[in-house]
């Protein structure tokens, strides 16, 4: 069996018991090397994952054929732009479960006091969201999941779109010690750089906060 294991937004406190169980009882371990380490003690393979996703699904699948339990952890909760689903596409649903995670977007939303039942969640980590001016219209909340250095003047542009009808806060380091959640002006896109590790919420200046 394949367990796909949320492990949270970053510190161990947000890791569930759930998740902690199923990392212990893994004879195989799969993801990136920070959360490796969440294994603290017992024999156990370490499989890193890197930009080559490829390379460890053929690991994944060789320890499978050998019914051998693994865990492949994941960054947040396994259903927001995660390796979930790749494994799932890979090895089938039948030989799979998941176990849900804190993520970074209720985090954030959690840090700044408001609901996200209607937010839209998009990832910049591999190429700049692909957002219509219908889509932003109608858009009363926005994560957009930071990882690349030009995400900075896409929200810029997207600001200037909504011709600054919104609030924009920046979520670093969530759950770390240095975690900072910052309310941001349009220059603070210019003059300030952020964290690898930030949530950007784009909150629409009629809703509550």
């Amino acid at each position: 069996m394949i367990t796909i294991v949320g492990c949270g937004p970053g510190a161990d406190d947000y890791l569930t018991m759930a998740a902690q169980s199923a990392i212990d009882q893994a004879d195989v371990l799969v993801g990136a090397p920070r959360l490796l380490e969440l294994r603290k003690s017992g024999a156990v393979v370490k499989i890193a994952v890197t930009a080559h996703i490829d390379d460890a699904l053929e690991k994944i699948g060789k320890h499978h054929a050998g019914n051998r339990r693994i865990a492949v952890l994941v960054t947040g909760d396994p259903g927001i732009f995660s390796l979930a689903r790749r494994v799932i596409k890979a090895f089938g649903l039948e030989n799979c479960r998941v176990i849900p995670g804190i993520s970074s977007v209720q985090t954030a939303f959690a840090r700044i006091g408001l609901n996200w039942n209607d937010a839209r969640i998009l990832s910049a980590h591999h190429e700049l969201p692909d957002i219509d001016a219908l889509d932003i219209e109608s858009t009363t909340k926005m994560a957009v999941l930071s990882g690349r250095d030009d995400v900075l003047q896409w929200l810029q542009q997207l600001v200037a779109r909504l011709n600054n009808r919104v609030t924009l806060f920046a979520c670093e380091n969530l759950t770390l010690d240095n975690e900072t959640i910052s309310e941001l002006s349009t220059a603070d896109l210019t003059d300030r750089s952020f964290s690898s590790r930030c949530v950007f919420l784009v909150i629409r200046k009629d809703q509550s906060i």
